[in-house]
């Protein structure tokens, strides 16, 4: 019964990668998988090391990589009210650090200006630097660096 000792190796090492989110822990549990395989068969301790060996090493070596490059990118798009940061709009009521109303690709927004001492007035546009709750955090163009 060695392939059942592999079988709950490779248990123990899928829990640790749920656990740790590294992606190693997660090869080294398919590495495991492919030695309970052979074990099996009816190979060997020696042949069950060498596949693991063999199937980690693969894991880790080409398998990894591809991972962590796709995990490292950003999302091609954003949604929601995220998706309206960096998005330009106009002033449709006087912005000040505490209310004001803008428009934002035809929709009108409540917002307020980032720097608590700017007043913008209507007619301006601005850029939306940030989202919070259902307001605009604004800034004008012309002050932008």
């Amino acid at each position: 019964m060695p392939w059942f000792v592999w079988v709950l190796t490779a248990a123990a090492l899928g829990v640790a990668e749920f656990l740790t989110l590294t992606v190693v822990f997660g090869l080294l549990a398919g590495a495991a998988l492919v030695a309970a395989v052979v074990a099996g068969v009816g190979i060997g301790l020696l042949g069950q090391l060498v596949a693991l060996g063999v199937a980690a090493a693969a894991g880790l070596l080409i398998v990894r990589p591809v991972a962590l490059r796709h995990m490292a990118q950003a999302p091609l798009s954003r949604e929601g009210s995220d998706a309206l940061i960096g998005k330009r709009a106009e002033v449709m009521q006087e912005v000040t650090a505490s209310r004001g109303l803008i428009k934002i690709s035809g929709e009108e927004w409540s917002a307020r200006a980032l720097d608590e001492n700017l007043v913008i007035p209507v007619g301006a546009v601005v850029d939306v630097m940030g989202i919070e709750g259902a307001t605009a955090v604004v800034y004008p163009r012309e002050l932008l660096p």
